[in-house]
């Protein structure tokens, strides 16, 4: 299969005055999976819900399997949205029915961990089995562009680990696939990357592209509450991994003279960035844009 899967181009939404998407353009390869990834409000579900057709664009085009969003182009695609898409007052093989109906293929069978739950109420599981079973409904056409909206949120790391090898596989058999998650190392698993904020498209490509030559500097101190709250009064884009501090894109040097008006003893090593504080950096420079 070759060719543009899935297409965004200069697409813009707007809410009266307010802009949700703004000037958005990417696009999704068969075989690839492309992580969409942004703060609460970035844009990021706004986005999907434009790429397939559920809200108009302002302005712009978007362009699923070859043409626009339609009801047939739809059929060929899988989608799970936040809130999962599942009837809570049906039951596991009922729901898996209805949408095999949907889309006419067979009704996937249910793996072992499923099995025992085939006549419980949706509602009734947890988190992590819905999302077991929106995957399953997702898949059982055999879609050709899979759209996940923070598809393993709340749920644990086995499961998610396990969601992900089913992505994987996916995207071996050529399928594209467009995923939102709010977990940097899930964003480690994607081909390529997306960041949104503030509605705009900030950064596109592999991890090491966006991080480019980004660092940030390691501040080692006992009184690391205090050296957090003196260095986000500065305006610096601190960021706490447990109680050790980081701030990216930063000079040492400035940040050891914030330390020491505070009467705050602290070690400062300069460091490689992470995804998260690229991020951070770029929605930072997005709101002053």
């Amino acid at each position: 299969m070759t060719g543009v899967l899935l297409r965004a181009a200069r697409v813009t939404r707007r809410f009266g005055a307010f802009t949700a998407v703004d000037d958005v353009s990417m696009q999704v390869q068969p075989g690839e999976v492309v992580g969409l990834l942004g703060a609460n409000g970035a844009g990021k579900t706004t986005l999907i819900r434009l790429l397939l057709g559920l809200i108009a664009v302002t302005s712009g085009r978007v362009d699923l399997l070859g043409g626009p969003p339609d009801r047939e182009r739809r059929r060929r695609l899988g989608y799970v949205p936040q809130g999962l898409g599942l009837y809570g007052d049906l039951t596991v093989r009922e729901n898996l029915s209805f949408s095999a109906q949907a889309y006419g293929a067979a009704v996937p069978a249910l793996p072992p961990a499923l099995a025992p739950h085939a006549d419980v109420l949706v509602r009734a599981l947890p988190l992590g089995a819905q999302r077991q079973v929106a995957f399953l409904a997702a898949l059982a056409h055999s879609p050709q562009v899979l759209v996940l909206d923070e598809p393993t949120s709340g749920v644990d790391a086995l499961a998610r680990a396990a969601l992900w090898d089913t992505i994987r596989a996916q995207a071996e058999q050529a399928a594209g696939v467009l995923v939102t998650t709010h977990y940097m190392q899930e964003a480690q698993q994607c081909d390529r990357l997306l960041l949104m904020s503030g509605g705009r498209l900030v950064a596109q490509g592999s991890e090491a592209d966006i991080i480019g030559s980004t660092t940030a500097v390691a501040v080692r101190t006992e009184d690391w509450a205090r050296a957090f709250a003196a260095l986000n009064a500065a305006g610096a884009p601190v960021m706490l991994e447990g109680r050790a501090i980081r701030v990216a894109d930063a000079d040492p040097a400035g940040l050891a003279e914030v330390l020491k008006a505070a009467g705050i003893q602290a070690s400062l090593q300069p460091v490689p960035a992470t995804i998260e504080e690229r991020m951070l950096m770029l929605s930072r420079q997005a709101r002053a844009s």
